[in-house]
């Protein structure tokens, strides 16, 4: 990634087509923050109120227990009640909900009808399995429609799930399900990828031959090819669906507004990956207003969110938002560029697709075979775009803009996390944009750029994001460790009570915010954290290692390249042979997306005379540039 991407355009605006602006939800923006942040209870109740609810609650916001905040205190919902329920006694029943369209070609379409239904009969098969309300559910699957149905199933039982990404290892899926206590596991025989099976149940029977906590495992087919089933464990999906007690109608669980929705593992700055742990009534209500405002979601639109239901993006904005707010919704199994680089431009010309929301990462890559490809298909029906998971830097924004979407669909640069549950710093389709800015905070936000005393940064001074009030998606905690969610968000501005998001940024004179990146040890690669520990305990878990540190380095296609720097243990030396050894050896033991650039063999590291490694200064080294204050060095 070019410094470009982090270099404040002020000058630089490009402002929205007058049909976008003009229809928009949100016309004027500042008059609507300044609304919101008047009285924020009062914003945030009158955006649930839109909601159903089984009972009203009686408090918007409990903060006697900071910084654990309780939203819509003694409310009774449940967020299937508002994303599939709600619909079924209106006209929309027969609307689309889902189309999707498999790697190979093949097709599905599910009416809010027949979701409804598919969900009802996949919550009696689990209910049939001992699936209740608290239990935790792990789920390990392609992008397909079983992934959505089987998340909904579980949340209208009042159980939680624990999607695992479909490219993590069988340690990282492991180590998951050990720490949620998943008694069932959901996958599927495989997924379809470049043409290629991803033999998912594979993976998984490793997983689970080292998390004995699992007592069923109920396996999707999709692939078609052999695999082992163990006997008094493993059930097919389809056999299980054709019990006489698997009936189409199923009674939604009624949930407190602040029980637990379900747990999304990130990485952090140890080796064990957080649990972030999201409740059913705030995140109803933020995530579907955010989608709502910034995508100006409307009844005739398919919106098709291109990330995997594996992440927080596909979370909120696959399942849940959309389905909230009646949207049909697009899903794709595959690899964008296959099996020829215009595969997701025919997709968006064949289903008439008006909105687009993908990664940064992917733009780029695409970006690589020119706009002859897109050149080909009509993409006259986008109306909006939209960009999520880094910052995306200017000259892929302008790509995006000119050739996707013809000059006249503005680009939604979306700023959030997984603890965020939804959009925390985006436009509306009504204000000016700034290639490579986020912009500004969504109503009923309240963010700052900060020095480490809790100052406020000048005008393109470099400082830390930070959010100063509660917000209804915000996580609850990490799931088992209350103390490190206090640690981890909550510690470097206690005093005043604001949220660590872990990144540095800039605002500009403008009141845009830049954000610039990671300021703990996490390092993005096409848009997936992973914590440096969980990589290096990868490296050292090899016999030939005995030490290990790793960094992000800037790369123009995927935001960031792993490099490692490994000490060998002695008597070992290292080679191609070895280097290619290790980087196998990673892909097993936390999967593809973790595996390193480059690794090279060193015979010690920066340390600090406490033992912390300076990752700073190993960066600074590997580019080149000066290595600043080496005081503290051990050595």
């Amino acid at each position: 990634m070019t410094d470009e991407q982090f270099t404040p355009a002020a000058s630089e605006w490009v402002y929205p087509d007058p049909d976008a602006a003009g229809s928009a939800r949100i016309r004027d923006y500042e008059a609507t923050y300044a609304r919101a942040m008047e009285d924020i209870e009062a914003f945030w109740a009158e955006r649930a109120a839109t909601l159903d609810w089984y009972e009203p609650w009686g408090q918007v916001l409990d903060r006697s227990d900071a910084p654990f905040f309780r939203w819509f205190s003694g409310g009774k919902t449940n967020i299937v009640l508002n994303a599939l329920d709600r619909h079924i006694d209106t006209p929309r029943r027969n609307k689309l909900a889902l189309i999707w369209e498999g790697e190979p070609g093949d097709r599905q379409t599910f009416s809010f009808w027949e979701l409804w239904q598919e969900t009802n009969r996949y919550a009696n098969l689990l209910k049939g399995l001992g699936v209740g309300k608290g239990d935790r559910v792990t789920i390990y699957m392609g992008r397909t429609p079983e992934l959505m149905i089987a998340m909904l199933a579980c949340v209208k039982l009042g159980a939680v799930h624990s999607v695992v990404y479909g490219g993590f290892s069988e340690q990282a899926l492991a180590d998951r399900i050990d720490d949620a206590q998943s008694r069932v596991l959901i996958t599927s025989d495989g997924a379809w990828l470049r043409g290629k099976v991803v033999r998912l149940k594979d993976i998984a029977d490793e997983a689970v031959s080292k998390s004995p906590v699992v007592e069923t495992v109920v396996v999707a087919r999709r692939t078609g090819h052999e695999v082992h089933m163990e006997p008094g464990r493993d059930y097919w999906l389809h056999d299980l669906l054709a019990q006489p007690h698997v009936k189409t109608v199923c009674e939604t669980e009624v949930m407190d507004a602040e029980d637990p929705l379900f747990i999304l593992y990130t990485s952090g700055t140890t080796g064990k990956p957080k649990g972030v742990l999201h409740t059913h009534g705030g995140y109803q209500v933020y995530t579907s207003t955010t989608l709502s405002w910034v995508f100006d979601v409307r009844d005739e639109d398919v919106w098709w969110c291109a990330a995997d239901p594996g992440w927080i993006t596909g979370h909120s904005y696959i399942v849940y938002a959309p389905l909230i707010l009646g949207a049909t919704s697009f899903m794709y199994e595959g690899a964008p560029t296959y099996p020829y680089p215009d595969r997701w431009w025919k997709l968006v010309a064949d289903y008439g697709i008006t909105i687009l929301y993908t990664a940064p990462t992917a733009i780029r890559g695409l970006m690589r075979f020119g706009e002859a490809w897109p050149a080909r298909h009509d993409l006259s029906s986008l109306r909006l775009l939209g960009s999520v998971g880094e910052p995306i830097n200017p000259e892929a924004w302008r790509w995006y803009h000119r050739h996707i979407g013809g000059g006249r669909c503005p680009v939604m640069d979306t700023w959030w996390q997984t603890e965020t549950g939804g959009f925390m710093i985006a436009p509306v389709p009504s204000v000016g944009l700034k290639p490579g800015s986020a912009t500004r905070p969504f109503p009923g936000i309240d963010v700052d750029v900060v020095d480490e005393e809790g100052r406020t940064c000048a005008a393109n001074e470099d400082g830390y994001l930070v959010v100063k009030q509660p917000w209804p998606g915000m996580l609850r905690t990490v799931y088992g460790d209350p103390d490190r969610y206090v640690d981890q968000y909550w510690n470097a501005y206690r005093d005043q009570g604001w949220y660590l998001a872990g990144d540095s940024a800039r605002r500009d004179e403008d009141g845009y915010i830049w954000v610039i990146g990671r300021i703990d040890d996490v390092i993005k690669v096409s848009g997936y954290r992973l914590g440096t520990a969980e990589v290096e305990s990868g490296l050292v878990s090899h016999a030939a290692v005995a030490e290990a540190a790793v960094i992000g380095l800037p790369d123009e296609l995927r935001g960031s390249t792993i490099h490692a720097s490994c000490i060998l243990v002695d008597g070992v030396a290292g080679d191609a042979s070895l280097e290619q050894e290790l980087r196998n050896h990673v892909r097993r033991e936390v999967g593809p997306i973790a595996v390193p650039s480059q690794i090279v063999f060193v015979e010690a590291l920066p340390k600090t005379r406490s033992g912390k490694i300076m990752r700073r200064v190993l960066k600074a080294r590997v580019q080149g540039l000066p290595e600043g204050d080496l005081s503290t060095l051990e050595d």
